[in-house]
């Protein structure tokens, strides 16, 4: 893989393909989540620069913006030989592999990237993540960190009413072990209603629109977002999408 002109790749059924087509994100498009920025930004630049940074998990509510934000400060520092591998939670099995690769490209740093991760029970799948976060013999290359997203903090899904307490238990050890590894948790939460008719207001430009004219958008998007059941801004640029020609 020539790091030199391939900014990002994927892992398919074990093969890291290069990305030519990257979704550029920028930093300033991402509405309502400048503190979760800064902390990303910031762990970020100081991995580029070499002055220690921690591998971070973005958990929280769906559509709030955390695999935007990842895209977003990877294209922000991509320049600056900064890689990203995006690692699906079915190819966790191919972890070694690619450290194997980020190993050999020495002038480059890496983040693997890992969307929407859970894993509905403890199994080798986790015990590979461990250990690649902290925990095995071999030392991780440090030109590399991890980034994950998640919708709850916790990857393991446990049974609450489990009539086997102490296998329940044992998964919850696990689960929080996993979570652990990761020195930067960054939460993401619901809009209030006023931060999404706010970013509303601004994917429309309707700052100056008249008063009715703004009152009727402001009652459709409050029923879009009520139909999916959250007010993220996801929703507000599906609404966007849906609506945009005709406001």
């Amino acid at each position: 893989m020539n790091w030199h002109k391939i900014k990002a790749a994927i892992v398919r059924s074990g093969r890291i393909c290069a990305v030519h087509d990257i979704q550029i994100t920028e930093l300033k498009s991402l509405y309502g989540i400048e503190e979760q920025k800064r902390l990303l930004k910031e762990n970020t630049k100081r991995f580029i620069e070499g002055k220690g940074a921690n591998n971070a998990l973005l958990w929280g509510e769906m559509g709030c913006g955390k695999s935007s934000l990842v895209r977003a400060v990877f294209c922000k520092y991509m320049d600056k030989n900064l890689r990203l591998i995006e690692l699906g939670k079915f190819e966790l099995g191919s972890l070694y592999d690619v450290l194997c690769v980020i190993r050999e490209a020495k002038s480059f740093k890496f983040i693997i990237f890992c969307d929407d991760m859970s894993f509905e029970s403890s199994g080798s799948d986790v015990s590979e993540l461990k250990r690649l976060l902290e925990g095995s013999i071999e030392k991780v290359p440090e030109n590399v960190l991890f980034y994950a997203t998640s919708n709850r903090r916790h990857f393991l899904k446990t049974e609450e009413n489990s009539e086997n307490f102490l296998i329940n238990k044992e998964r919850m050890r696990e689960n929080l072990s996993l979570a652990d590894r990761f020195g930067l948790c960054i939460s993401f939460y619901e809009m209030d209603f006023s931060e999404y008719i706010g970013f509303c207001d601004e994917l429309f430009e309707a700052q100056s629109w008249d008063e009715n004219r703004r009152e009727n958008m402001h009652k459709l998007a409050r029923t879009f977002s009520d139909s999916k059941g959250l007010r993220s801004p996801r929703a507000a640029q599906q609404f966007f999408a849906m609506y945009g020609g005709q406001l």
